[in-house]
């Protein structure tokens, strides 16, 4: 396990690896995930909130032109902001560099992890159309209330749940 700010791009490790980037906070917080999705994969740790998301994209690309891993997995705590870049920071890396890998998301929901699509990476930096789903998808602010803390509380101080009470 290394940073993956720190690792050098043309590790040997790293050509036609199956590489694992995992939000640093996963290790400690879900170490049974970790365990779990670790095994056999070369694991890159990254908080881009502690490191900065500065390079992060640099540092995908570059391995990506390098070692041409022949694939990668991003596994994050979901609803963290900075964990989201590392799932944005790679798709971003595919982008510009062209290079055909299999990547997939991986967030860990309430103990439980489940995949995410690329389109969904790219429609959550879309803020209008964001707003567009929420107004078709009648039980998603219902669905954020469970897991959203931000939103319990803009809940709680709405003027119409003090009506209520």
């Amino acid at each position: 396990m290394m940073k993956l700010l720190e690792v050098w791009v043309k590790s040997s490790f790293l050509r036609n690896a199956s590489i694992l980037i995992v939000g640093e906070c996963i290790k400690t917080v879900f170490p049974e995930i970790m365990k779990k999705y670790s095994e056999g994969m070369v694991v890159l740790t990254s908080c881009p909130q502690a490191e900065g998301c500065c390079g992060i994209v640099e540092k995908v690309s570059m391995i990506l032109k390098c070692s041409r891993p022949k694939e990668i997995i991003v596994l994050t705590v979901d609803g963290s902001p900075h964990c989201y870049m590392l799932h944005s920071s790679v798709d971003g890396a595919v982008y510009v560099t062209g290079v055909k890998t299999k990547i997939r998301h991986l967030v860990v929901v309430n103990g439980e992890v489940k995949e995410i699509s690329s389109e969904s990476i790219r429609l959550s930096r879309y803020l209008h159309l964001v707003e567009d789903t929420i107004g078709k998808v009648s039980d998603v602010l219902e669905r954020l209330n469970r897991i959203s803390l931000e939103q319990q509380a803009k809940e709680d101080a709405s003027p119409s749940s003090h009506l209520n009470q």
